[in-house]
Order: C-alpha cells, then sequence, then structure tokens
C-alpha cells in the first residue's frame, strides 16, 4: 500500500506536466503564422528558415501551378507551373513576418529572373505568396526595401496564394538527414551530400557578393 502511496503523486505530477506541455502546443498552434516563399533549391530555404528563433518549422513542397498533387518528377520538367517552395510556419509573438521576409529576401537573389545560382528554369525562380491584402502590402514593403539597398530592379514577384502541395517525405529535412544516397561527389549521407550540393552550386557565395555584409544565412555555411 506504502507503494501505491508513494505513486499516487508522482503520476499526479506526470499528468499536470503532460498537461502543460498539451496546452502550450495548442496555443502554439493557435498563434502561428504562415508565410510561403519560393527561394530556389527548397531544401536550402528549408535549411535556412529552421535556423531562425520563432520559427516553428518549415516544409518543402510544390506551389503556384496548374496541375493537382504534383510529384517532384513533374514539378522538376517544368510542365506543372509549380514552383519549388517552402512554408514557413512561426510564431509571431517571436519573429515577425517583416522579418522574416527581409531575411528572405537577403537570402536569395531576387535580381535573377530565370531560376536561382545553379538551378535554373521557372522551377526555381523567387516568389512570396500572400493570403491577403495586410500581407500582400508587408511583402510588397520588403521587396521595396531590398530594391533600394540593392540599387537594382528586384525581379521577384508577389503573388496570390494558391494551394500549398507538400513534397516528398524524402525532401524534408534533407540537409540533415543520415540515409545514404549517390551522388556525383559519390556516395554521401544526405546531411554531408546537401553541404556539397550547395558548395558547388555557389548559393552562399553569390549572396555574399550580392548583399555583402547585408547577406542572410550565407555565412553560416
Amino acid at each position: 500500500m506504502q507503494i501505491f502511496k508513494t505513486l499516487k503523486p508522482i503520476a499526479l505530477t506526470v499528468f499536470m506536466l503532460l498537461a502543460l506541455v498539451l496546452r502550450g502546443q495548442q496555443a502554439e498552434a493557435q498563434t502561428a503564422e504562415t508565410l510561403t516563399v519560393a527561394g530556389g533549391c527548397f531544401w536550402c530555404v528549408e535549411s535556412d528558415f529552421e535556423s531562425v528563433p520563432g520559427v516553428i518549422d518549415a516544409v518543402s513542397g510544390y506551389t503556384g501551378g496548374h496541375t493537382k498533387n504534383p510529384t517532384y518528377g513533374e514539378v522538376g520538367k517544368g510542365n506543372t507551373g509549380h514552383f519549388e517552395a517552402v512554408e514557413i510556419r512561426f510564431d509571431p509573438s517571436r519573429v515577425s513576418r517583416s522579418d522574416l521576409l527581409d531575411l528572405f529576401f537577403r537570402s536569395v537573389d531576387p535580381t535573377d529572373a530565370g531560376g536561382q545560382f545553379c538551378d535554373r528554369g521557372e522551377t526555381y525562380r523567387t516568389a512570396v505568396f500572400v493570403s491577403n491584402t495586410d500581407e500582400r502590402a508587408l511583402a510588397e514593403k520588403a521587396l521595396a526595401q531590398a530594391e533600394a539597398a540593392l540599387g537594382q530592379k528586384i525581379v521577384t514577384p508577389v503573388l496570390d496564394a494558391g494551394t500549398f502541395y507538400r513534397a516528398e517525405e524524402y525532401h524534408q529535412d534533407y540537409y540533415k538527414g543520415s540515409k545514404l544516397v549517390f551522388t556525383r561527389f559519390g556516395p554521401k549521407r544526405q546531411a554531408a551530400a546537401y553541404k556539397r550540393y550547395r558548395q558547388a552550386c555557389g548559393r552562399d557565395a553569390r549572396v555574399a557578393q550580392l548583399w555583402g555584409d547585408a547577406a542572410a544565412f550565407a555565412k553560416d555555411h
């Protein structure tokens, strides 16, 4: 009987802690907002933004096209009209949409209309997707500020948000995956393959060249 008397308060404490965790998760879900952007390779955009304090998660996917439930192969051929995009879910009490938009523009080459870095074609163009007039106003303000900072024409469009299709599971968190994959550099773990790809593609070098000290993320890779 003494054992049960001892376990009872422990069980109650565990139950209360679980309840607090669940309550916190529910509150986070209710207050979270979403920003969808296209910035070339979605592995890279996902990697960049998941490092930002206040970002809950980032999901690789496809949006802006006309085909339902597109596959990676279909999007890559350029026939679906989709962008490789990332849906960023964030806590607005910790990081603002405006700050995320500023980071986005400073993490890409928004002057390039033909793709991003080594990835060419419509699939890899930059874009910001908005769901209402307030989001559009913030996106256009960030675009104008980026254009003024660069002193160059920015070609990144601000587009009405459409259906976002989550990419295949092997694309999610690719940058930190441990599966063995075969690449042009030989067999590599996903995380190592991602780093080699990013370096070879010239993403960080171009962002640093374009933005200088204002570049976002590039110094971290």
